[in-house]
């Protein structure tokens, strides 16, 4: 039997409140049709998706599952009516998510030549959006940078890019050719949302600010709050009078890499991921890491 949609929309609010009073409340139907949607569910698949007693509601194992599988199912079906309704339009537009410090440029020269009729836009992305967006058609193609969740994606590895300790300029180290992580042991930390951009050893976990993106990082330690760790690529992007940049070659490299959802098959998407996987071996074979980092001539090739 065919998956009702609107059923699952149903149970993962359901989920998310753990509360059909809630759930009904927020879908605008009646808590007793939303009990009736729900039960038709759990017959449609068989397996009891939910614990009903005087304590409350709870998931059961196979609804804990199936919350995991819904989420990329139904950002599909968004995908599909946004892509469908593009093509309505007659628009040949491909929008390109990228990372902070990751250039489009490169690439979309590549592309442009063989396709001058696409338009391709360009759409900054973090490191909690960065799966999502995939997901549900607010982008096509995303440089994101690792750690992602994979489910529903096509992850293709492009290059790794070194980390720097990321300091206030007044800071004692801050004039050093490279630091440790032993140098900085006990310093407090800015958390950046993205974990990838942490050490693997994390002095003092609890201590620091949550921050979101790049900016955000580099005003907090401006100021003093903390320390962090960020791709080199936010050297040459971000300067700022009151940061300090500074190598930590002991941390591993950050995984850039391009992302597609799988459900999204098109040969112009297939054409870009071949332009950016050819720009990054480009830059590769170049050693110029900083020409990439501005999108410069090395996407031309080797002199």
């Amino acid at each position: 039997m065919d998956l009702d949609l609107r059923k699952l929309r149903y149970f993962v609010t359901v989920a998310e409140q753990l509360h059909f009073g809630r759930a009904a409340d927020e879908l605008h139907i009646a808590q007793p049709v939303l009990s009736r949607q729900i039960r038709a569910l759990e017959q449609d698949l068989g397996a009891s998706l939910f614990t009903r007693d005087r304590h409350g509601v709870e998931l059961t194992d196979a609804g804990r599952q199936l919350l995991a599988d819904a989420g990329p199912l139904l950002a599909s079906t968004h995908a599909v009516r946004r892509r469908v309704s593009a093509a309505a339009r007659g628009n040949r537009r491909l929008m390109v998510g990228f990372r902070a410090g990751v250039p489009v440029t490169p690439a979309a020269r590549m592309f442009e030549d063989r396709h001058p009729d696409v338009v391709v836009d360009v759409q900054r992305i973090e490191a909690d959006d960065q799966a999502a967006m995939l997901l549900d058609g607010r982008i096509d193609v995303g440089y994101v940078r690792l750690p992602i969740d994979e489910a529903g994606l096509r992850v293709t590895p492009l290059y790794a890019e070194p980390r720097v300790a990321v300091l206030p300029a007044g800071h004692r180290f801050a004039d050093k050719e490279e630091v440790t992580e032993a140098d900085l042991a006990g310093e407090p930390l800015v958390w950046h949302g993205d974990p990838s951009t942490q050490p693997t050893r994390r002095p003092h976990p609890d201590a620091g600010y949550p921050v979101r993106g790049v900016d955000e990082t580099l005003e907090h330690v401006a100021a003093g709050r903390g320390i962090s760790f960020l791709a080199r690529s936010a050297s040459v992007f971000y300067s700022h009078p009151d940061i300090a940049y500074v190598p930590i070659p002991e941390l591993a490299p950050e995984q850039v890499c391009l992302a597609v959802a799988a459900s999204h098959t098109s040969p112009v998407v297939d054409d870009f991921v071949t332009a950016a996987r050819s720009a990054a071996e480009i830059t590769a074979e170049c050693g110029n890491y900083e020409m990439w980092q501005l999108g410069g001539d090395a996407a031309a090739g080797p002199a």
